[in-house]
């Protein structure tokens, strides 16, 4: 029991990981002129990076900054919700509200990329390049889709065995 408790607590600290450098990191799109994400666009030239600025984008990208940073919240509590139900749940109960936060965490993120998946040409159509392809953070996003999903069904099955 030790050690599958152990594998969750690594499992949920390399979601969070995950979910942070999607959420900050500047690589969501990228091509051979700049490279950029929801928050700012960099020249790879090393210029000075600009802010995205969401009236250009409409209503879209502030959803996807949003969603983010809600996955990110919700993954972070579900983690203490987490730690809190080990020592505080009678034995035999199911770690529901962990698990509850962290499906609404994969749920976050899921809007956020599919958001951003489809309304891609739209936030590059102005870039020097409009070609390009989707950066690292765009792909970790989604493998943390997989994780929190993941993990929140491991909360809701998972029942304190002390």
């Amino acid at each position: 029991m030790l050690v599958l408790l152990g594998f969750i607590l690594v499992f949920h600290i390399a979601t969070a990981a995950l979910l942070f450098i999607a959420t900050i990191d500047n690589a969501w799109w990228k091509n051979d002129m700049v490279s950029t994400d929801i928050w700012m666009t960099c020249p790879n030239n090393g210029s000075q990076c600009d802010n995205v600025y969401v009236e250009n984008y409409g209503d879209c990208i502030k959803a996807i900054q949003a969603t983010m940073c809600l996955s990110v919240i919700f993954c972070c509590i579900s983690f203490i919700v987490f730690v809190v139900q080990l020592f505080r749940l009678q034995k035999g109960q199911r770690f529901y509200i962990a698990g509850t936060l962290q499906l609404l965490s994969s749920l976050c993120v899921m809007i956020a990329a599919s958001i951003y998946t489809n309304q891609q040409e739209n936030f590059h159509g102005h870039l020097p390049i409009v070609t390009g392809n989707y950066g690292y953070s765009y792909i970790l996003a989604w493998i943390a889709f997989a994780f929190t999903l993941i993990s929140g069904v491991m909360y809701i099955v998972l029942r304190k065995r002390k």
